[in-house]
């Protein structure tokens, strides 16, 4: 079988995993869970580009959707980009196994494409991380060689879901990048990633560095955003499993059992020490190993050394993409996933290909409720009609003002959505602004909000009574209600334009054209360009595409293959 057929069995079976852990979430309509938040005919607006003034952690994400729903059906879109991680995922892991064989090039792709990682980020609704995460593999093998004739353009590809994915995935992804350039390379190469992880992360970097509030950074929020033990093995027990999410609602259903976490942590130790005695061949090993051995202090340091990173914090608030540390386990689920590949690699030239072919099941064994949906959990479901009703009136009017939604809360649990919780849609579904609370309650503590809009009117929208005349003086022209919380309906002269079992919508006139401080589009509209024209020349100046067999293209040279010394 040559190199091109592996590659496409790889993905193959990486979509047979994507089916299979989807299930309900294929049916026509949107999976809607915690921060996975996709709507029908998405529009581009300011939001879209981070220009209204908000954290731009949705950029460029939204924009990469709303392009792609422009020609394909918005709930098709979701679905395409959530197989699209199973599928990177496990044809990337496969490609970085040295051995021509099949079976452990796939127990490293299933491993890296189904375990507590994957399965604790897609039930957080976090798809933009995991395409960065599923492409990682590839940026781990193209920031070694770098230096190499067309390294450059060659990274700048594989870097290109993690580009889409935005600040967390990029931010994970550089790091790793980075590490691995600085370990296998000279400061050279190092300088080079750093450019093009820069470069790429313009969409983003430049609305949020140009954001009139400034960077949040509340190190008070270390605590609840650091991992947490979702294992009999503690925390460092359960990051070190690839686990540990710090939100308990996202663990999978019968996640942590002690039989099956032990088994799972045998599976690890095994591959970790498969990878520390036979991975010594390709070039970015040693890279890797270190990127891993970093992430996984990262992940740890809100959890054992929370005055460190509020510290950081302190010092500069960009630290704060830090916080959220199980994310930063990523680089050692590559590290395991290749362990696991060369363990399998080593039985079946013991002649054990049993070994090697449960090498390759284990991964789903020992976690089936990832399976379908996660255990029913991520069904697709229908935005209700009055949703569309509400945008027809709202998007129509041409009288200016801004939406405010209620009851006050960021995270919302509808009955049509099977009561699991939501990021408020609205703000994506309307083509006005909408304000929002963007505050974050977890465990009874609030992270403040971070939109100075909400700040300001958060005092009114919490109030039981909200006077029409003072939210009409902050520019807002429609208040729209859950309709089971009907009863936090403005007081005053609002009119009541549509009532139904899912919304109700009350008008505000006059309202004030309130001056909000946005974010200049001169920089944002340069910075696109300069992505643009630097994803151009990766892809032209090469006379390639970015076809899977492409990135596949990137696979580590043949074991047997020895570099020559200068």
């Amino acid at each position: 079988m040559n190199e091109r057929a592996r590659h496409l069995v790889a993905a193959l079976t990486g979509l047979g995993l994507g089916l299979a852990a989807l299930g309900p979430g294929l049916a026509p309509g949107f999976v809607l869970s915690y921060d996975m938040v996709f709507v029908p005919g998405p529009s581009f607006t300011d939001l879209t580009f981070g220009l209204t003034g908000v954290v731009p952690r949705h950029v460029p994400s939204d924009a990469f959707v709303t392009a792609l729903a422009a020609v394909i059906p918005a709930d098709v879109v979701q679905k395409l980009v959530l197989l699209a991680v199973f599928v990177m995922a496990c044809t990337s892991a496969a490609s970085l196994v040295p051995s021509r064989r099949l079976l452990p090039r796939l127990a490293a792709g299933v491993c890296y494409a189904w375990n507590p990682f994957v399965a604790e980020r897609l039930l957080l609704g976090q798809w933009a991380l995991l395409l960065g995460y599923a492409a990682l593999p590839w940026v781990v093998s193209a920031a070694a060689r770098t230096e190499e004739p067309g390294g450059g353009r060659r990274l700048v590809r594989v870097l290109l879901p993690a580009a889409v994915g935005g600040f967390a995935a990029l931010t994970v992804t550089g790091i790793t990048a980075l590490t691995v350039a600085l370990v296998t390379a000279r400061a050279r190469a190092a300088l080079r990633v750093a450019a093009v992880v820069v470069v790429l992360s313009l969409p983003w970097l430049v609305p949020g560095a140009l954001r009139p509030a400034g960077l949040p950074g509340d190190g008070a929020a270390v605590d609840l955003f650091a991992a947490r033990a979702d294992t009999p093995f503690g925390t460092l027990g359960s990051l070190l499993l690839l686990g540990g999410v710090w939100n308990g609602e996202t663990v999978p259903s019968g996640y942590g059992m002690p039989v099956t976490a032990t088994l799972w942590l045998l599976v690890v130790v095994v591959a970790l020490a498969a990878y520390g005695k036979w991975c010594r061949e390709p070039v970015w090993w040693r890279g890797a190993a270190v990127a891993a051995v970093l992430g996984f202090v990262i992940a740890a340091l809100g959890a054992v050394a929370a005055p460190v990173l509020e510290g950081l914090i302190g010092l500069w608030p960009g630290f704060a993409v830090l916080r959220d540390g199980q994310q930063y386990a990523a680089p050692l689920a590559v590290v395991v996933a290749v362990g696991l590949g060369v363990a399998a690699d080593r039985a079946a030239e013991a002649r054990w290909p049993g070994v090697a072919a449960a090498a390759m099941a284990v991964p789903v064994f020992l976690l089936p409720t990832l399976a379908w949906g996660a255990a029913g959990e991520l069904r697709a479901v229908r935005y209700p009609d009055d949703w569309a009703r509400a945008r027809q009136i709202i998007d129509r009017d041409p009288e200016r003002g801004d939406v405010l939604v209620l009851p006050w809360a960021s995270y919302r649990s509808y009955p049509w959505n099977h009561g699991r919780r939501v990021l408020d849609p609205l703000p994506r579904y309307l083509e006005r602004h909408v304000v929002v609370d963007d505050a974050v309650t977890v465990d009874g503590t609030t992270v403040p909000q971070e939109d100075p809009r909400a700040a300001r009117l958060a005092p009114v929208a919490k109030t039981g009574t909200r006077p029409a005349a003072t939210l009409r003086d902050e520019g807002i022209r429609y208040v729209v209600v859950d309709a089971e919380t009907a009863s936090v309906a403005p007081s005053g002269a609002a009119t009541e334009v549509l009532r139904g079992p899912d919304l109700v919508v009350y008008r505000i006139d006059g309202a004030r054209d309130v001056a909000g401080r946005h974010v200049p589009v001169a920089p944002v509209a340069a910075a696109w360009g300069i992505v643009s024209l630097v994803v151009f020349w990766s892809i032209l100046a090469s006379g390639t595409t970015l076809s899977l067999p492409l990135l596949g293209s990137i696979t580590p040279r043949s074991p047997h293959h020895r570099r020559r010394t200068p």
